[in-house]
């Protein structure tokens, strides 16, 4: 369940301001393996947990993809536009990986209301979302989220 909800007509009114961040979630090997199925990325600092244990991140790191997945999953926990019609992805700008992400650690989605535009419609708009790792001193992954919203 959404912490804050919000109404089409209002989404422009929290241009520029941080929504929340959403509760903190364990990513776990498993998860990490069956992603790697899922993308047929079965690159060896994801899955090999003896090889990267003596790797560059002392065991295995999600994929940054993986991490950015949860972004509909964790900004939904954050809030929710209560009256559009329909709610899609249409996109994202400017993704980075600036740090790893260890299986076994927890991660979260702080979201910030960075724009919002007409289109033809409905509104489309640009949430800043950085992910962070319990603990971590940088973001695991920073992206800015399109979404459209029609009546």
């Amino acid at each position: 369940m959404a912490e804050l909800t919000l109404k089409l007509d209002d989404l422009r009114n929290h241009v520029g301001k941080r929504l929340g961040a959403s509760a903190w979630h364990e990513v776990t090997q498993e998860q990490v393996s069956m992603f790697a199925d899922a993308t047929g990325d079965h690159q060896w600092i994801h899955l090999d947990q003896e090889r990267a244990a003596a790797g560059p991140f002392g065991g295995t790191i999600a994929h940054g993809f993986l991490t950015l997945s949860l972004a509909p999953m964790l900004a939904h926990e954050v809030f929710e536009v209560a009256d559009a019609g329909i709610s899609i992805n249409y996109g994202l700008n400017r993704v980075r990986f600036p740090a790893p992400l260890p299986v076994g650690s927890r991660v979260r989605a702080d979201v910030t209301c960075a724009a919002v535009e007409e289109v033809p419609g409905g509104l489309q708009a640009t949430f800043a979302v950085t992910f962070e790792r319990e603990g971590g001193t940088k973001p695991v992954c920073v992206a800015e989220l399109l979404l459209r919203y029609g009546a």
